[in-house]
Protein backbone atom coordinates (compact mmCIF):
# COMPACT_ATOMS: atom_id res chain seq x y z
CA UNK A 1 0.00 0.00 0.00
CA UNK A 2 1.54 3.33 -1.09
CA UNK A 3 2.02 6.20 1.36
CA UNK A 4 0.04 9.24 0.33
CA UNK A 5 1.33 11.36 3.23
CA UNK A 6 4.61 11.04 5.12
CA UNK A 7 5.49 13.21 8.10
CA UNK A 8 9.02 13.04 9.51
CA UNK A 9 10.32 14.72 12.69
CA UNK A 10 7.82 17.55 12.36
CA UNK A 11 8.07 20.26 15.04
CA UNK A 12 6.61 23.69 15.67
CA UNK A 13 7.86 26.15 18.27
CA UNK A 14 6.01 29.18 19.54
CA UNK A 15 7.62 31.89 21.66
CA UNK A 16 6.14 34.54 23.94
CA UNK A 17 7.24 37.25 26.35
CA UNK A 18 6.23 37.05 30.00
CA UNK A 19 6.85 40.74 30.42
CA UNK A 20 9.41 43.49 30.02
CA UNK A 21 11.84 42.09 32.58
CA UNK A 22 11.42 38.39 31.85
CA UNK A 23 13.19 36.16 29.37
CA UNK A 24 11.45 34.98 26.23
CA UNK A 25 9.69 31.61 26.67
CA UNK A 26 9.45 28.86 24.05
CA UNK A 27 7.07 25.93 23.78
CA UNK A 28 6.75 23.03 21.35
CA UNK A 29 3.16 22.81 20.12
CA UNK A 30 4.25 19.86 17.97
CA UNK A 31 7.41 18.02 18.93
CA UNK A 32 9.23 15.55 16.65
CA UNK A 33 6.13 13.92 15.15
CA UNK A 34 6.54 11.18 12.54
CA UNK A 35 3.94 8.97 10.86
CA UNK A 36 2.72 7.76 7.47
CA UNK A 37 -0.79 7.79 6.01
CA UNK A 38 -1.38 5.16 3.31
CA UNK A 39 -3.72 5.96 0.43
CA UNK A 40 -7.32 4.99 1.12
CA UNK A 41 -6.87 4.70 4.90
CA UNK A 42 -8.29 6.72 7.79
CA UNK A 43 -5.80 7.66 10.50
CA UNK A 44 -7.16 9.21 13.67
CA UNK A 45 -5.27 11.64 15.92
CA UNK A 46 -6.62 11.86 19.47
CA UNK A 47 -5.68 13.70 22.64
CA UNK A 48 -6.81 16.33 25.10
CA UNK A 49 -7.46 19.92 24.07
CA UNK A 50 -4.16 21.74 23.66
CA UNK A 51 -2.09 18.66 22.85
CA UNK A 52 -1.18 19.95 19.37
CA UNK A 53 -3.70 18.16 17.12
CA UNK A 54 -4.96 21.22 15.23
CA UNK A 55 -1.45 22.66 14.93
CA UNK A 56 -0.34 19.36 13.41
CA UNK A 57 -3.18 19.56 10.87
CA UNK A 58 -2.17 23.06 9.80
CA UNK A 59 1.49 22.10 9.56
CA UNK A 60 0.67 19.17 7.28
CA UNK A 61 -1.21 21.43 4.86
CA UNK A 62 1.46 24.11 5.28
CA UNK A 63 -1.05 26.66 6.51
CA UNK A 64 1.65 27.46 9.04
CA UNK A 65 5.36 26.84 8.58
CA UNK A 66 7.12 24.22 10.74
CA UNK A 67 10.21 24.89 12.81
CA UNK A 68 11.73 21.57 11.76
CA UNK A 69 10.94 18.35 9.93
CA UNK A 70 9.52 17.34 6.55
CA UNK A 71 6.11 16.64 5.01
CA UNK A 72 5.76 14.65 1.79
CA UNK A 73 2.52 14.37 -0.16
CA UNK A 74 2.38 11.80 -2.93
CA UNK A 75 6.18 11.82 -3.08
CA UNK A 76 6.53 15.62 -3.20
CA UNK A 77 8.33 17.52 -0.44
CA UNK A 78 5.77 20.19 0.50
CA UNK A 79 8.20 22.47 2.31
CA UNK A 80 10.25 22.88 -0.87
CA UNK A 81 7.31 23.97 -3.01
CA UNK A 82 6.94 27.57 -4.14
CA UNK A 83 3.74 29.49 -3.40
CA UNK A 84 2.20 28.88 -6.83
CA UNK A 85 3.06 25.18 -6.80
CA UNK A 86 1.73 24.87 -3.26
CA UNK A 87 -1.56 26.48 -4.27
CA UNK A 88 -2.00 23.93 -7.06
CA UNK A 89 -1.10 21.06 -4.72
CA UNK A 90 -3.75 22.17 -2.23
CA UNK A 91 -6.37 21.25 -4.81
CA UNK A 92 -5.50 17.64 -3.90
CA UNK A 93 -5.36 18.14 -0.12
CA UNK A 94 -8.18 19.95 1.62
CA UNK A 95 -9.33 20.63 5.18
CA UNK A 96 -12.70 20.56 6.93
CA UNK A 97 -12.58 22.86 9.94
CA UNK A 98 -13.97 22.32 13.41
CA UNK A 99 -16.37 25.24 13.64
CA UNK A 100 -18.91 25.31 10.78
CA UNK A 101 -20.25 28.65 12.05
CA UNK A 102 -17.02 30.53 11.30
CA UNK A 103 -15.68 28.44 8.41
CA UNK A 104 -17.97 30.11 5.84
CA UNK A 105 -17.95 33.83 5.11
CA UNK A 106 -21.36 35.09 6.35
CA UNK A 107 -21.54 37.50 3.38
CA UNK A 108 -21.36 34.65 0.84
CA UNK A 109 -24.29 32.68 -0.47
CA UNK A 110 -23.86 28.92 -0.25
CA UNK A 111 -23.30 28.79 -4.00
CA UNK A 112 -20.49 31.33 -3.80
CA UNK A 113 -18.92 29.55 -0.81
CA UNK A 114 -18.90 26.23 -2.66
CA UNK A 115 -17.43 27.82 -5.79
CA UNK A 116 -14.70 29.68 -3.88
CA UNK A 117 -12.04 26.93 -4.35
CA UNK A 118 -12.43 27.15 -8.13
CA UNK A 119 -11.99 30.92 -7.96
CA UNK A 120 -8.78 30.56 -5.93
CA UNK A 121 -7.43 28.06 -8.46
CA UNK A 122 -8.32 30.41 -11.35
CA UNK A 123 -10.88 28.11 -12.95
CA UNK A 124 -13.65 29.85 -14.89
CA UNK A 125 -17.20 28.62 -15.50
CA UNK A 126 -20.16 29.79 -17.49
CA UNK A 127 -23.27 30.54 -15.45
CA UNK A 128 -24.84 27.25 -16.48
CA UNK A 129 -21.68 25.29 -15.61
CA UNK A 130 -21.40 26.98 -12.22
CA UNK A 131 -25.04 26.23 -11.42
CA UNK A 132 -24.62 22.57 -12.39
CA UNK A 133 -21.42 22.27 -10.34
CA UNK A 134 -23.04 23.75 -7.23
CA UNK A 135 -26.05 21.45 -7.57
CA UNK A 136 -23.77 18.41 -7.98
CA UNK A 137 -21.67 19.27 -4.91
CA UNK A 138 -24.69 20.01 -2.72
CA UNK A 139 -26.32 16.75 -3.79
CA UNK A 140 -23.11 14.91 -2.97
CA UNK A 141 -23.39 15.96 0.69
CA UNK A 142 -27.15 15.50 0.92
CA UNK A 143 -28.29 19.12 0.56
CA UNK A 144 -31.03 20.49 -1.67
CA UNK A 145 -30.11 22.61 -4.67
CA UNK A 146 -32.60 25.17 -3.32
CA UNK A 147 -30.07 26.05 -0.62
CA UNK A 148 -27.67 27.50 -3.19
CA UNK A 149 -29.06 31.02 -2.76
CA UNK A 150 -29.24 30.82 1.06
CA UNK A 151 -26.81 32.48 3.46
CA UNK A 152 -24.97 30.68 6.29
CA UNK A 153 -27.20 32.17 9.03
CA UNK A 154 -30.18 30.46 7.43
CA UNK A 155 -28.65 26.99 7.84
CA UNK A 156 -28.30 24.70 10.85
CA UNK A 157 -24.89 23.67 12.20
CA UNK A 158 -25.10 20.29 10.48
CA UNK A 159 -26.04 21.89 7.17
CA UNK A 160 -23.14 24.34 7.46
CA UNK A 161 -20.73 21.47 8.06
CA UNK A 162 -22.09 19.71 4.97
CA UNK A 163 -21.39 22.89 3.01
CA UNK A 164 -17.84 22.87 4.39
CA UNK A 165 -17.42 19.28 3.24
CA UNK A 166 -18.86 20.12 -0.20
CA UNK A 167 -16.41 22.99 -0.55
CA UNK A 168 -13.52 20.72 0.47
CA UNK A 169 -14.57 18.16 -2.16
CA UNK A 170 -14.99 20.73 -4.96
CA UNK A 171 -11.52 20.22 -6.43
CA UNK A 172 -11.64 16.41 -6.11
CA UNK A 173 -8.86 16.04 -3.52
CA UNK A 174 -7.12 12.80 -2.58
CA UNK A 175 -6.63 13.78 1.08
CA UNK A 176 -9.05 15.38 3.53
CA UNK A 177 -7.80 16.64 6.89
CA UNK A 178 -10.80 16.64 9.22
CA UNK A 179 -10.17 18.84 12.26
CA UNK A 180 -12.82 17.72 14.76
CA UNK A 181 -15.60 18.08 12.16
CA UNK A 182 -18.33 16.95 14.58
CA UNK A 183 -17.18 18.64 17.81
CA UNK A 184 -19.70 21.50 17.75
CA UNK A 185 -22.67 19.44 16.55
CA UNK A 186 -25.47 17.59 18.34
CA UNK A 187 -25.00 13.85 18.77
CA UNK A 188 -27.65 12.95 16.19
CA UNK A 189 -26.09 15.34 13.67
CA UNK A 190 -22.64 13.93 14.43
CA UNK A 191 -23.87 10.50 13.38
CA UNK A 192 -25.19 11.92 10.11
CA UNK A 193 -21.88 13.65 9.31
CA UNK A 194 -19.84 10.52 10.11
CA UNK A 195 -22.20 8.47 7.93
CA UNK A 196 -21.72 10.98 5.11
CA UNK A 197 -17.92 10.86 5.45
CA UNK A 198 -17.99 7.04 5.33
CA UNK A 199 -20.11 7.13 2.19
CA UNK A 200 -17.87 9.70 0.48
CA UNK A 201 -14.75 7.75 1.38
CA UNK A 202 -16.09 4.65 -0.35
CA UNK A 203 -17.48 6.48 -3.38
CA UNK A 204 -14.51 8.81 -4.01
CA UNK A 205 -11.64 6.67 -2.66
CA UNK A 206 -10.63 9.38 -0.20
CA UNK A 207 -7.89 9.32 2.42
CA UNK A 208 -8.67 10.93 5.78
CA UNK A 209 -6.62 12.33 8.63
CA UNK A 210 -9.30 12.51 11.32
CA UNK A 211 -8.54 14.69 14.34
CA UNK A 212 -10.69 14.33 17.44
CA UNK A 213 -10.71 14.23 21.23
CA UNK A 214 -13.42 11.54 21.14
CA UNK A 215 -11.66 8.18 21.29
CA UNK A 216 -14.90 6.22 20.96
CA UNK A 217 -15.67 7.99 17.66
CA UNK A 218 -12.11 7.43 16.43
CA UNK A 219 -12.31 3.71 17.27
CA UNK A 220 -15.47 3.45 15.18
CA UNK A 221 -14.37 5.54 12.21
CA UNK A 222 -10.61 5.08 11.83
CA UNK A 223 -8.26 2.32 10.68
CA UNK A 224 -5.27 3.47 12.77
CA UNK A 225 -4.92 5.72 15.81
CA UNK A 226 -2.20 8.15 16.88
CA UNK A 227 -2.39 9.35 20.50
CA UNK A 228 -0.86 12.78 21.20
CA UNK A 229 0.15 14.28 24.53
CA UNK A 230 1.86 17.65 24.96
CA UNK A 231 2.89 17.86 21.31
CA UNK A 232 4.28 14.33 20.99
CA UNK A 233 2.86 11.07 19.68
CA UNK A 234 2.93 8.75 22.68
CA UNK A 235 1.32 5.75 20.97
CA UNK A 236 0.73 4.60 17.39
CA UNK A 237 -1.97 1.93 17.28
CA UNK A 238 -2.01 0.02 13.95
CA UNK A 239 -5.70 -0.82 14.36
CA UNK A 240 -8.58 0.08 16.65
CA UNK A 241 -8.77 -3.51 17.94
CA UNK A 242 -5.46 -3.52 19.81
CA UNK A 243 -5.30 -2.71 23.50
CA UNK A 244 -3.59 0.57 24.46
CA UNK A 245 -0.13 0.20 26.00
CA UNK A 246 0.53 3.76 27.17
CA UNK A 247 -1.06 4.75 30.53
CA UNK A 248 -2.39 7.96 28.98
CA UNK A 249 -4.05 6.07 26.09
CA UNK A 250 -5.60 3.67 28.57
CA UNK A 251 -6.97 6.59 30.59
CA UNK A 252 -8.50 8.11 27.46
CA UNK A 253 -10.15 4.81 26.56
CA UNK A 254 -11.46 4.24 30.10
CA UNK A 255 -13.04 7.72 30.14
CA UNK A 256 -15.32 7.02 27.16
CA UNK A 257 -19.01 6.89 28.05
CA UNK A 258 -20.90 3.61 27.79
CA UNK A 259 -24.67 4.12 27.43
CA UNK A 260 -25.41 0.64 28.82
CA UNK A 261 -25.46 0.92 32.67
CA UNK A 262 -24.22 -2.68 32.96
CA UNK A 263 -21.04 -1.79 31.05
CA UNK A 264 -20.13 1.39 32.89
CA UNK A 265 -16.80 1.49 34.68
CA UNK A 266 -15.35 3.16 37.73
CA UNK A 267 -12.94 5.74 36.36
CA UNK A 268 -9.77 6.52 38.28
CA UNK A 269 -9.07 10.22 37.89
CA UNK A 270 -5.54 11.27 37.02
CA UNK A 271 -3.65 13.01 39.76
CA UNK A 272 -1.91 16.36 39.33
CA UNK A 273 -2.45 18.90 36.55
CA UNK A 274 -1.38 19.06 32.94
CA UNK A 275 2.14 20.54 32.94
CA UNK A 276 2.85 23.91 31.41
CA UNK A 277 4.01 23.50 27.79
CA UNK A 278 6.58 26.22 28.51
CA UNK A 279 8.12 24.22 31.37
CA UNK A 280 8.04 20.50 30.59
CA UNK A 281 11.46 19.86 32.08
CA UNK A 282 13.33 16.62 31.52
CA UNK A 283 11.82 13.17 31.29
CA UNK A 284 8.33 12.09 30.27
CA UNK A 285 5.73 14.90 30.07
CA UNK A 286 3.13 12.51 31.53
CA UNK A 287 5.28 11.57 34.55
CA UNK A 288 3.48 13.81 37.07
CA UNK A 289 0.11 12.22 36.24
CA UNK A 290 1.18 8.62 35.59
CA UNK A 291 0.34 5.83 38.07
CA UNK A 292 3.38 3.81 36.88
CA UNK A 293 5.96 6.59 37.16
CA UNK A 294 9.54 5.76 38.10
CA UNK A 295 12.76 7.72 38.56
CA UNK A 296 13.69 6.89 34.96
CA UNK A 297 10.44 8.47 33.73
CA UNK A 298 11.28 11.76 35.48
CA UNK A 299 14.76 11.97 33.97
CA UNK A 300 14.69 10.27 30.57
CA UNK A 301 12.31 11.17 27.73
CA UNK A 302 10.82 7.99 26.22
CA UNK A 303 11.16 7.48 22.48
CA UNK A 304 8.35 6.15 20.28
CA UNK A 305 9.44 2.56 19.64
CA UNK A 306 8.26 -1.06 19.72
CA UNK A 307 9.87 -2.49 22.87
CA UNK A 308 9.56 -6.25 22.72
CA UNK A 309 6.12 -6.69 21.14
CA UNK A 310 3.04 -5.18 19.54
CA UNK A 311 2.92 -1.57 18.35
CA UNK A 312 4.92 1.63 18.89
CA UNK A 313 4.63 3.38 22.24
CA UNK A 314 6.67 6.13 23.95
CA UNK A 315 6.75 4.75 27.47
CA UNK A 316 9.38 3.22 29.79
CA UNK A 317 6.76 0.95 31.41
CA UNK A 318 4.15 0.09 28.74
CA UNK A 319 1.31 -2.32 29.48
Amino acid sequence: MSELLEVRNLSKQFSSHRGLFHARRTMYAVNDVSFALPAGRVVGVVGESGCGKSTLARLILRLIEPSDGTVSFDGLALLKQRAGDMRRLRARMQMVFQDPYSAIDPRYTIARAVMEPFQIQGKRFTTAEATATVEELLAMVGLSEQMADSYPHQLSGGQKQRVGIARALALKPALLVLDEPTASLDVSVQAQIIGLLEQLRDELNLTYLFISHDLALVKYFCDEVLVMYMGRIVEAMPSTDVNPRHPYSKTLLDSTFEPDPKQRRNIEALSDEVPSPFDLGSGCAFAARCPSVSARCRNETPILSTPGRSHAVACHHPN
